[in-house]
Order: C-alpha cells, then sequence, then structure tokens
C-alpha cells in the first residue's frame, strides 16, 4: 500500500515533520519520488510504529538507531519472498521481549520530570542541566516528554553527598564528562561482544537472549563496579606509600579491609 507523507504521518499518530526528521536521522529511508510527491510504503508505516513504540519505552533515537541497523532492507519485495518481522509473529513477539528488557533496564521503577527531580533532590534545575551536560545523568523520551529514571535521582543523590565532602562542583562535572566520554566507547565494544556471541549464534530465540540478558547485564555492572572500586584503592594506596605517609596509609588500609561495595540491582 502507499501512502503520502500527511497519510503516513496521521496514521501513525505523528507530525509530518516528525517523519521527515526521522528520514534525515536516517531511522527511515527516503520515499520514493514522483514527480512533485514523495511514496511511502507499509514498510514505512511499520517502522514509523516501531520506532514511537521505542520511544514511548524510553529509548533514545541514538539508543533506536542501533537497534535499527539489523533490520532486513527495506522494501516491498524483498528477495527469496522474505519479510522482515511481521507485527503479531513469534519473531517479533520475541524481539519485544527482549526489547521490553532493555526498556525495563533503563527506565526501572518509573520515571520523574527535570522538577520533579529537582524537588526531591533539592537541586536547582540549572545544576540538573549540567549533570545531563556533563553525561552523569541522561533523560529519556517518553511519549515526547523529557523523564528521568528513578537511577538518575540516585546518582544526583550520590553525587550531592559527594559535594557535601568538599568536592568542588566544577570539578566533579569534569570528572562524570570524562567518564562519560571513555565508558560509551566501552559500552559499545561490550554490545559488539553481546551480538556476536549471544545474540546472533542464536538466531530468532530472542526470549533466550532476553533471559541471558537479564542475568548477564547485572553481573557485568558489578564486575565493572568491583574493579573500578580496586583500581581507586590499588592507586591511593601507591600513592600514600610513595609520599611515605603512614598514618593515613594505616587509616586507608583499615578503611578497605573493612568496606565491601554493594552492587544493588533492581
Amino acid at each position: 500500500m502507499e501512502y503520502r507523507v500527511a497519510e503516513v504521518a496521521e496514521a501513525v499518530g505523528v507530525a509530518v515533520d516528525t517523519v521527515r526528521f526521522y528520514q534525515a536521522r536516517g531511522l527511515i529511508p527516503a520515499p520514493e519520488r514522483r514527480g512533485r510527491f514523495a511514496i511511502y510504503t507499509t514498510d514505512h508505516l511499520e517502522r514509523l510504529r516501531r520506532i514511537r513504540s521505542l520511544l514511548d519505552s524510553g529509548f533514545s533515537l541514538a539508543q533506536i538507531r542501533h537497534l535499527l541497523e539489523d533490520d532486513p532492507p527495506m522494501q516491498d519485495e524483498p528477495a527469496g519472498g522474505e519479510r522482515p518481522p511481521q507485527p503479531g509473529s513469534k519473531t517479533a513477539r520475541d524481539q519485544k521481549s527482549l526489547l521490553d528488557a532493555l526498556a525495563r533496564q533503563r527506565v526501572g521503577e518509573g520515571t520523574v520530570s527535570r522538577s520533579e527531580l529537582a524537588a526531591e533532590t533539592g537541586v536547582p534545575e540549572a545544576l540538573i542541566a549540567s549533570a545531563v551536560q556533563s553525561g552523569l545523568i541522561a533523560p529519556v523520551e517518553i511519549r515526547g516528554e523529557e523523564r528521568f529514571p528513578r537511577s538518575d535521582l540516585e546518582m544526583v543523590v550520590a553525587a550531592l553527598e559527594i559535594l557535601g565532602m568538599g568536592m568542588p562542583l566544577d570539578r566533579l562535572l569534569e570528572l562524570a564528562a570524562l567518564h562519560a566520554a571513555n565508558v560509551d566507547q566501552l559500552a559499545e565494544q561490550a554490545i559488539d561482544l553481546f551480538d556476536d556471541h549471544v545474540r546472533k549464534p542464536r538466531g530468532e530465540d530472542e526470549e533466550a537472549v532476553r533471559r541471558i540478558f537479564e542475568r548477564l547485564l547485572p553481573q557485568t555492572t558489578q564486575i565493572v563496579a568491583l574493579h573500578f572500586q580496586r583500581t581507586v584503592v590499588t592507586r591511593a594506596l601507591a600513592r600514600l606509600r610513595a609520599q611515605g605517609d603512614a598514618s593515613a596509609l594505616e587509616k586507608a588500609l583499615e578503611v578497605t579491609q573493612a568496606a565491601r561495595l554493594e552492587v544493588q540491582w533492581r
């Protein structure tokens, strides 16, 4: 079936400019041109519906683009008669199962608005904006509205405790930006590893992939957190030894021997 841009936009429930924006961002392919008219197909319609569903689940456009990269090329009559997973098919249900698992890990137990985040933490919205810019926290778009997962609220509270111990705000934001820049690259490599050795070898069994993902992510998070803690402690002790600060070294050893990092996962 064929559509004009206004028709496909109305069918999905978005503005015409939104359809063109998704096209400019590479989320949907360019329509066929017939004279002055752009012709969209059923494949465009299904892709737009999928994008909107993912946005409603809390995924960013960048994350959606990554998820759509593995989709078969959009065309009305694919070679061999194979088509992308259709709504209601087992493959489509399995893919939705994995995406739901991803959304649960990202959004968790609910979201708050920017003003709610500021009110619950006692942090001015201007500082919330700085935290977003530095990469310390990251909002998601749900039904066109900016929302923050509850985990972001916990990170802001933790940052406030750090500031209360004497850490300058500007230095903390610099550290957060440095961490965000490096962790993005590491995360991409981790996703590639998961794709190559877990998801792709299992083909269409996305339900099995979902179960593995839900078990794997907490364990991976704990390994990363424990490794970071050990690295900080080791390097701090090495610096104290180099400075010959025996009293500080003794106190640090007492703290690290008594402390045990606990990573909560909900």
